[in-house]
Formats: structure tokens, C-alpha cells, sequence
């Protein structure tokens, strides 16, 4: 794909497109069009997920407003309750959350909301951003379904220097309102499909939505850029395996999109060999990064492989948390590409993750060599990789799904 087409279509995607929202929708229009620009009819398959619209959102410490954003799908209400800050995980500490507002650091997963839950947590309250930073941004967050099965609790989100100052200032007294209008949207999937010699498989994926504050650059319009430029690429060559592109939305919401994709596709998994993830490539700092959620020996194959085109690799038999994980817990083989730069050049789900973070060189380069790694599977006399997900990966993608909790 030429530098020129690469830039244009980061400046063109430059903008906010959380998933389920009409911006995810234009920008997955305008992946169609670039794909009818070099002459492949892709499609749109819808899938649906839970939205709310916050329409208030209040949060009071000690009598004193803090500015926050609601939870999306956190229900509707007013609590009042006592402040309890929640840094560590212990059974001890988790019993302090009994009828209290409850401060925690980092995401609100599973396990942790679950455990709040079982210890009588009346609320919660997270915080995202950086001390250090300038801004005072603070992410709009939601209580995925997954997390509450039904039991929820209202929660704001808030930025991290107000949370230092709430802890600072020995904050005791907690008041929360959070309205909302919940509903079911709609999300959708881009596949194009591009037919080989025999009815095997390679689907290539990569998410096209972003956060509320990011304009997903970097994490992930640079994915899509490179799955993009491979479609062109592969379409106009004889492959004897058929491949199948898949612009997955709403991955940030939880791998939505892959998720709904897999479910759908459920028939047509038992004839995909592998899946070919791309999340995260072409920016200026940083390696570039190989996860395989297959069996061991296909770690191995890649870092040979990458000596053998000369770009160093660092690969690794793991669970990537990107929309590969879906089809490995199917069953198929997935494999997922990115270039992870330091935390200290490039970040993401913030408002600084936009097209400075990207180097197009960079972007050429690893793309041509996730298309020669991909054009040896996709014309392989047999499919090299075996069909079988390993114990050991199972087990982790039981942990990473929730299944089960992390020894």
C-alpha cells in the first residue's frame, strides 16, 4: 500500500469512534469504500450490544462536587454512603467494602467487581489519567454485562488527580447520582472474503473502534491499515486457501465484535486454520511482538522466520487480549502481530494516542512481514500449524475469560 494511501486514511479516521456509536458506523462505512477502492466488495454484519446514554452524573466527597462521568449500564439512582479505598486484594481488606463506597485502583474487572458484590459494596468509584499529565480527561467507562450478570451498582469514573486528592484529604462521606437511558444498539463487523482453490480458511482481524477519549491511531486504525494493505495485496494474487478480512468493532468494549463474529460463524470455525490478529503496528518507539495462543513450536517457526526476512521478533505461546482470543477459544489457531512501544512514547485509551504516534515506515515494514508470514500459511501444501489449542493455553484462556481465577 502506497505511503501516501496510508496516511490519508489515518487523517480520514481521525476522530472518536466508541463502538455501538455512529462514528464506530461511518468509519466502518469508510473501510468498505477503501476496500471497493481497489476492487473488493465488503459488507456489513451487524451484531447487538447494551448502550446507555448518562444524562447525570454527580458525585459529592464530603459535601464538595467531583467532577466525574457515570458508568454506562450501571443502572440509575442515588447512594450516600462512607468513602473506603480498596488497594489490595485480600480477604481482610475485601471485608472493609461492606456497605461502603468503594475506591479501587485500575479496571473494574470481573473478580474484582465480584468480590465487592459478595462484600457488600453499595458503589464503587475507579479513576483513569495521570498525575503528571496536563489534561484532566477523565474515560467514559461501563459495567459490561459479563462483569455484572445482572447485579449492579452504580459507579463513577473520575480523573487521577482528583482520586490522589480524595485520599490526600482523608475523604469520608460519599454521595453518587448517576441517570441513564439503557438500550440495545447495534455494532457491526467488515468482512471481505476473498476465495482460494479449496474451502480452508485464514481469517485476518483487526479492531476499528476506539475509546472515548482516543482517536485509536495507534490502538487500533493502524491494525486496520495493515489488514487493509494485505487485502489489497492478497486480492490480487492466487491463494489456495480462502481468506476472510473481519474489521472487528467494539472490541474495546470487551471483543464484542469478535465475540458476536465466532458466534455467528460458529459452523464455518471448523474449516479456519488460523487466525491472523493485527493490534498495535507501526509506531516510532518500540519491538515488534508476536503472540501465539497454538501450540509452542509455531513460537519458534516465527522467530526463524524472522531472521530469516531480517526483522528481529520477539514472540512468545500466550493469550493476547485483542480480538484473536475469540477464535483460539473456538478452537483455531490464532497468532496476533503488534509493534508494543514503552509506555513513556506512545500510550492509549487517551486523548494522545492520534497519528504522531506512527512512523509509516514502520508501518510498511511490518506489514510486509506479517504478509509473507501470512502468504507461507496461505499456501502451504497443508496448513503447518496444528488444529489443536494446548492444555496450557486453554487454562489461560479460562483465566482471561473469567472462567476462572488466576493461581
Amino acid at each position: 500500500m502506497r505511503s501516501k494511501l496510508i496516511e490519508k486514511i489515518f487523517r480520514d479516521t481521525s476522530y472518536v469512534r466508541m463502538g455501538g456509536s455512529a462514528e464506530e458506523k461511518t468509519a466502518a462505512e469508510y473501510i468498505k469504500s477503501v476496500c471497493a477502492g481497489f476492487g473488493c466488495d465488503a459488507y456489513l454484519e451487524d451484531f447487538e450490544v447494551d448502550m446507555g446514554d448518562v444524562t447525570r452524573a454527580e458525585l459529592l466527597i464530603d459535601g464538595v462536587s467531583v467532577e466525574c462521568r457515570g458508568y454506562m449500564n450501571c443502572g440509575s439512582g442515588e447512594i450516600e454512603g462512607e468513602l473506603y479505598y480498596l488497594c489490595e486484594d485480600g480477604k481482610h481488606a475485601l471485608e472493609g467494602c461492606r456497605d461502603k463506597i468503594v475506591l479501587i485502583d485500575g479496571y473494574l474487572g470481573y473478580w474484582k467487581y465480584q468480590d465487592m458484590l459478595e462484600h457488600g459494596a453499595r458503589g464503587f468509584i475507579t479513576y483513569d489519567g495521570n498525575v503528571n499529565y496536563a489534561d484532566r480527561n477523565i474515560d467514559r467507562r461501563e459495567l459490561r454485562s459479563y462483569v455484572s450478570k445482572g447485579n449492579k451498582i452504580l459507579g463513577v469514573n473520575i480523573n487521577a488527580k482528583d482520586a490522589v486528592n480524595i485520599i490526600n484529604n482523608n475523604g469520608k462521606s460519599v454521595k453518587i447520582v448517576v441517570e441513564q437511558n439503557e438500550y440495545k444498539g447495534t455494532s457491526q463487523n467488515v468482512i471481505l472474503d476473498i476465495p482460494g482453490e479449496c474451502d480452508e480458511t485464514v481469517v485476518f482481524t483487526a479492531h476499528y473502534d476506539s475509546t472515548s477519549l482516543s482517536f485509536g491511531a495507534y490502538d487500533n486504525m493502524s491494525g486496520c491499515v495493515g489488514l487493509l494493505a494485505m487485502a489489497e495485496y492478497f486480492s490480487k494474487k492466487h491463494n489456495k486457501r480462502s481468506l476472510r478480512f473481519v474489521w472487528c468493532g467494539s472490541e474495546e468494549r470487551g471483543l464484542l465484535g469478535s465475540k458476536a463474529y465466532c458466534e455467528a460463524h460458529a459452523d464455518e470455525l471448523e474449516k479456519t486454520v488460523l487466525c491472523i490478529n493485527l493490534d498495535m503496528i507501526g509506531c516510532i518507539m518500540g519491538k515488534f511482538c508476536v503472540v501465539s495462543t497454538a501450540e509452542p513450536r509455531l513460537v519458534d517457526y516465527i522467530s526463524y522466520f524472522g531472521d530469516e526476512i531480517g526483522l528481529s521478533v520477539s514472540s512468545r505461546q500466550d493469550v493476547y487480549s485483542s480480538d484473536s482470543t475469540p477464535f483460539a477459544d473456538k478452537g483455531v489457531p490464532a497468532i496476533s502481530f503488534a509493534r508494543l512501544a514503552p509506555p513513556n512514547t506512545a500510550t492509549i485509551h487517551n486523548s494522545y494516542d492520534t497519528k504522531k504516534l506512527i512512523k509509516t515506515d514502520n508501518m510498511q515494514k511490518d506489514i510486509t512481514f506479517i504478509s509473507a508470514f501470512a502468504e507461507r500459511m496461505i499456501n502451504a501444501e497443508r496448513c503447518p500449524v496444528s488444529r489443536e489449542i494446548p492444555d496450557n493455553m486453554k487454562e489461560k484462556l479460562d483465566e482471561y475469560l473469567c472462567r476462572k481465577r488466576k493461581k
